[in-house]
């Protein structure tokens, strides 16, 4: 049973760069502990694009920020210190917990032109941990443990499902896989977490005898343990334990609305520190929160 399909509603981030914004929902907010998902492109860029289509230094807390590229690259700078390319099936996992900023930069498409294409996902972190010290990690290989059987192949990029664990240190229970799809597929779904949805990237699925086409999302009954994909697709899968009632204020996410005004009122008044590589310029405080 679908309990709910969300379409992502198109959103311009500036510089040419728009999004499939899926997560958050005026009625469904959450899935598990996600709390934001955006579908990036595919985008076609230009060698020689201006500095417009990057995304400038920025704050979050409470939250870990998941990205992950079908095709293309980014590069990431924090105020840690870290500075890593993303490319491809490759996962940058970023805990924000009480404060970090960091930069999405696309240097390579600037330089050669590019194809960018991807997900970007917040997870929310449980109360005990929101102010967690912020971390950054890397994963690719080994980290994302892999599968190709009857026409699907997998990929779980954090948590655990189908009999496997991602490296990515996660802070409540939650899955998060992406297939890909031959027409006729059938893949199972994770049945043991209590909140589920997939995700149809591109191509169309089938569920329970009815067609959904890309760009949607499906939140999923405590009933449906499969889906066929009637063309060749890209589905991500996702879920988890509820972490409880979030914020969510521009970059911030909390379970207090007084900790976003907090970290508001931070930024605007230059307390957050910005990456050491990427200090020069930074997204200010929207008028409007």
């Amino acid at each position: 049973m679908i309990e709910m399909i969300i379409e992502q509603r198109r959103r311009s981030l500036g510089g040419g760069l728009e999004v499939g914004r899926v997560l958050p929902f005026a009625k469904r907010r959450m899935v598990g502990p996600f709390i934001f998902f955006d579908h990036m492109g595919p985008l076609d860029v230009a060698t020689g694009v201006e500095q417009g289509l990057d995304v400038r230094p920025h704050p979050h807390i409470g939250l870990s920020t998941v990205t992950y590229l079908f095709s293309g690259e980014v590069m990431h700078r924090d105020s840690l210190g870290s500075e890593q390319a993303i490319r491809p099936h490759e996962v940058n996992w970023m805990t924000a917990g009480r404060g970090i900023t960091h930069s999405e930069r696309f240097e390579k498409a600037r330089a050669f032109g590019d194809r960018l294409h991807g997900i970007q996902a917040w997870v929310a972190l449980p109360t005990g941990d929101e102010e967690a010290s912020p971390s950054f990690s890397h994963h690719e290989g080994d980290d994302l443990p892999s599968w190709n059987s009857g026409g699907v192949q997998g990929q779980l990029i954090a948590g655990q499902a189908y009999g496997l664990r991602a490296a990515a240190r996660t802070h409540s229970p939650l899955f998060y896989a992406h297939l890909d799809l031959d027409a006729g597929a059938q893949p199972e779904l994770p049945t043991d977490h209590p909140e589920r949805a997939l995700y149809i990237a591109a191509g169309s699925v089938e569920v329970d005898g009815v067609r959904y086409e890309a760009g949607r999302m499906l939140v999923l009954g405590s009933g449906t343990s499969s889906f066929r994909a009637l063309e060749s697709s890209t589905v991500m899968v996702l879920g988890g334990e509820p972490v409880g009632e979030r914020y969510l204020s521009w970059n911030f996410v909390s379970s207090s609305k007084e900790r976003l005004a907090q970290a508001a009122a931070d930024w605007e008044a230059g307390r957050l520190k910005l990456p050491d590589a990427d200090h020069d310029e930074f997204i200010p405080l929207p008028s409007e929160l």
